[in-house]
Parts: structure tokens; sequence; C-alpha cells
């Protein structure tokens, strides 16, 4: 048997391959250092990107906690109201474009699509790596705002022409590390498309490939369609800011509703990009850990579909208070309740998969079930604030804050979750603690659901957000709200623990401790660095559980001969 040199790494380095007497040996794993060098490997790229977002999650987190420490009294008495906005800006900046996204598309999507759809590596491996280093500079200057102005203090929304008279400087600073995140998303989806589409093996059907690919695709269309729009926006707002131009003065002609329109464009859509690809976990993780086929593979895949084009529709229903005509809130009600029912797709062939499965409740299929919940009650609140006449009386309290929340913590952060615990055997070659992971999902489950729940009364009550004062009427209810901000927080010191000693010293794993069936079970754990010796032959479907003796042959591919 011969194997290719592998591309990735120069000749005679401590990765490079070895041919003895006629025997193969696997190339060495990469060593500690180069997962801080213009590394090509996706698989090291896609650690890269894990865990960077990891570490501005922590800092989000942080933020997150302060905040809901001051909110804990009616007065500003622990943090001054000008560094509370910085904070509830910068927050939000964080959680979304430095950890949500980087972590679900950048971090499994790059780890994972190669491996699934059985290539070397993806389509440009050094335009990957470049797309990855424009993360930690952007992170950067984000997080110098605060030393230079104090940081951004406008709200994540940016809207002019609060943004163009508050820190002007660290409102730059704030643009330009957005802009420099869009690149990379640009960027990062561009190599998915292309690598989705012609790099899978040639033996994988299209009805074969794994859901999670589904969704990524998906979602990178939507990132090169809505990201460049986003990115227009902030171009137009930092020449406002800096070269006497007026798109967005009001007293000088601009018209402030157009940045508006120019970001929930890709801003909605951004959700999308944030819970698509957490769609894929999920629909790795739940058939995995059920012991049954996929309910409704095709429907499933089409609704990712559906999901991206319907989702470039509903942008307005963040702007029915900003003096949009009654057809245009008719248009954009029904269009948002239309993108519910691909959503609602998904939830019922999960349940269905559940439904009379072998269900193993290890730490990510808890997850799993748990983004179930929190997912449909935001999508309830959803639906609600997509209606023009409750979203007007809602628009701009706490409402909208325990919506959001549920959905993008309670359905991405879950689902982060769901797919470290489930993944981490075949990253690190090591299994995590079932028990702190336990632990970790109750704390996390009492906690958003303890901080967020509550906040929806607030909103009904017309308690206003981004405000770090309150009338004392919401003081009880606030309490309450910053008691589960606690313990969320506590929340990632068993997680943490439990990824840094199982990285170490946790238990073995196998290739396929969970006897799964993608592709990326295949190969060793950690994977080679070419990902294997011969390139799989696909036999089955990705979730042929039950199917074809699958249990005992745990795999779906056959060697093929060299």
């Amino acid at each position: 048997m011969t194997l290719e040199i592998p591309r990735n790494h120069p000749p005679g380095s401590e990765a490079s391959t070895v041919v003895v007497a006629g025997t193969t040996h696997h190339p060495q794993a990469w060593k500690w250092y180069h997962y801080f060098t213009f590394n090509v490997d996706h698989k090291v790229i896609g650690i890269q990107y894990l865990v960077t977002a990891f570490l501005f999650y922590l800092i989000g987190g942080l933020m997150a906690v302060a905040m809901r420490a001051e909110l804990a009294t009616p007065d500003a008495d622990l943090l001054e109201p000008n560094l509370y906005n910085a904070f509830m800006t910068n927050h939000g900046t964080i959680m979304i474009f430095f950890w949500i996204v980087p972590s679900a598309i950048g971090g499994f999507g790059n780890f994972l699509v190669p491996l699934m759809v059985g290539a070397r590596d993806m389509a440009f491996p050094k335009l990957n790596a470049i797309a990855f280093w424009l993360n930690p500079p952007a992170g950067l200057l984000l997080l110098a705002s605060f030393f230079f102005g104090g940081g951004s203090q406008s709200g994540w929304t940016a809207y002019p022409p609060l943004s163009l008279v508050t820190a002007p400087v660290a409102q730059t600073l704030w643009i330009l590390a957005i802009v420099l995140v869009g690149t990379s998303s640009i960027l990062g989806s561009l190599n998915f498309v292309i690598t989705i589409l012609f790099m899978k093996v040639p033996s994988m059907k299209w009805d074969q490939v794994p859901l999670f690919c589904w969704a990524i695709l998906a979602t990178s269309v939507l990132a090169l369609v809505s990201t460049p729009v986003l990115a227009a926006g902030l171009i137009l707002l930092l020449f406002d800011l800096h070269f006497g131009t007026s798109f967005f003065k009001p007293d000088a002609g601009g018209n402030v509703v157009l940045y508006q329109h120019l970001f929930w464009f890709y801003s909605h859509p951004a959700v999308y990009l944030m819970i698509l690809p957490i769609f894929g976990i999920m629909s790795e993780v739940i058939p995995v850990h059920a012991r049954k086929p996929i309910f409704g593979y095709k429907a499933i895949a089409y609704s990712s579909l559906a999901i991206c084009v319907v989702g470039l529709f509903v942008w307005v229903h963040h702007m029915f208070t900003s003096g949009t005509p009654g057809w245009m809130r008719m248009f954009f009600t029904i269009s948002t309740l239309i993108v519910a029912v691909p959503t609602g797709v998904k939830i019922f062939g999960w349940v269905a998969t559940l439904w009379g499965g072998k269900i193993r409740f290890t730490s990510a299929m808890l997850f799993a079930v748990g983004l179930l919940m929190m997912f449909v009650l935001g999508g309830i609140g959803g639906v609600t604030l997509g209606t023009a006449p409750f979203d007007v009386h809602v628009h701009d309290t706490y409402y909208v804050v325990g919506h959001f929340h549920y959905v993008l913590f309670g359905g991405s952060v879950f689902g982060i979750y769901a797919g470290i615990y489930h993944w981490f055997p075949k990253i690190t070659g090591r299994m995590m603690n079932e028990t702190l992971g336990r632990i970790h999902f109750i704390l996390t489950f009492i906690g958003t659901n303890l901080t967020f729940l509550p906040m929806h009364e607030l909103g009904l009550q017309g308690m206003p957000r981004r405000v770090a004062m309150y009338d004392p009427q919401f003081t009880s209810i606030n309490e309450i709200c910053t008691i589960g901000a606690y313990i969320l927080g506590l929340s990632v010191i068993p997680f943490t623990i439990n990824i840094l000693w199982s990285w170490v010293a946790g238990k073995k794993a196998g290739d396929n401790p969970w006897n799964a069936m993608t592709l990326e079970w295949t190969t060793s754990s950690p994977p080679l660095i070419e990902n294997w010796e011969v390139l799989p032959v696909v036999t089955h479907g990705p979730y042929d559980y039950g199917v074809h003796n699958a249990e005992v042959q745990a795999a779906t591919v056959t060697e093929a001969s060299a």
C-alpha cells in the first residue's frame, strides 16, 4: 500500500510521512506550537477558531455578569452609565461576531466538513488560514476600543445618529473590527461552498451528504449574499464619522433609516448564520445517541436551503417602529411567519427521531434535548415579535432581550456545547468526563431559564432594555435574573475543567466511541494530517442505524485498494 505525501507541511518536518521497507507509518501529530502558527490544515484551523472563540466567550460572559450585577438594583451603583453602555455594546458584539459565528461555522465547519465529505482538506487551504487570522486582530481592535475612547457605546446595532456622536475613536475601532470579521466570513463561506460542491468523494451521493454539510452550505450562501451589505453600511458610517459625508446624518440630509435597512439585511440573516450550523449539529448528535435513522432526511436538508432563501426577506420586522408603511409591515409579518415553517420541519424531524429511539443520555444528548426546549420557547417569542401590532407594543423592552437569548443562548450555545461533547473524542482522541458534563448541563439549563424567562414578564410590564437604571418596581424580577446570570457564570467552570483535564488525561476514546456512521468517524482520533491513508468509499447512508447490519459494522465506508 502506498500513501500520498501530505501537502500541508514541508518534507522532513514532524508531520512528514515515513515509509520504511514497504511499511507505511501514520504521520505524527502536529506539535502544540503548530496551533499558534499560520497552519493550513483544516483541523488545526478549526481548533484555532474554537479556542479563540471560547476565550472571547469568557470575556463577553464576564461583561454580561457585570451588567446583571449592575441591574440587581435600580441605581447605577456598580457600573457608571457610559461604562454600562460600552459593556452592553461589546457584550453583544463579542457573543455574536467573536463567539457563536466563528465557533459554529469556523470551528466545527472547518474541522468537520472535509472529513464528512471525504476530502483531504478545504478547497483553498491558504485562504482558509487567512480567514482565521483576520479574527485575532479584529478582536484586539474591539478590546482596544476600551482604552481609546472608553469603548463603543451605541449598542451592537451602531444606529446613527448615536454612533456618530458618542466615542468616535472607539466607534471607529468597532467598525474596523466588524469589517475584518465580515471579510473573514466571506472568505470562509466561499471555501465551504466550493469544498462541499466539488470535493466530496465520488461515491457519496447527494442524499448521503451529512446534514451538517447541508446546513453549512446554506449558511455559507446566506453569508455570501448578506455580509457585503453590512460591510457597505459600516464603511459609509465610517465615512460619515471621518470624511465629511452625510449618508446617515439627518441634519445634513442623510437618512438614518437607510442604515437600519443595510444593517438588518445582514443582521437578521446573521441569526440564521448562528443557528443553521447548530441545526446541523443537532441533526448529527440526535440520530447517533438515539440509535435511529434521522426522520425526514430530505425535508431537513431542503429546509436549510428554504431558511437560506426566506431568511433574506424578513429583516424589516426589526424596523416596525421606524416609520415603515403599512404594506411593508404586512409583507414582512407574513414572511417572518413563513420562515418559521422550515424551522418547524426540523423540530418535528428531530422529535420523530427521538420517538422510540434507544436514547443514550450523554452530555451531548442532554444539551441537544435542552436545545429543543429552549429553541421552541424562543421560537414562540419570535412568532409574536414577527407580528407588527405586538412588536410595536414590546419593541425595545426586555421581552426582546428574553426572546433573543432563548434563541441564541438556549439555541446556539447549547448546540455548541452539544457539538463539543460529541466531537471532542474525535478532535483529541480522549473522552470527556460525563459527570462533569451533567453538572455543566444542569447548571446551564437552570441558569438559562432563571435568567431569561423572567425577562419576558419585565418586557410586558414595560421595562426598557439597554439602560443601567430603571424604575424600582422592576427590582424583584431583576434580582431573579441576576441570580440566574451568576449560575450561568458558574456553569462555565466545570466545563472548562472538563475540557482541560480531559484533553490531557481523559480516557482514550478510540476511533469511533459513539458507533457513529458519518465519514469523520472512519479515520483515527485525532485524525491523520491528511485525514485518511486512502480516500474512503461510501457504502450506505450516514444515518442508517439498524439498516444493513449497521450496528455491527459501525462504519460508513470500506477502504479502496491502493
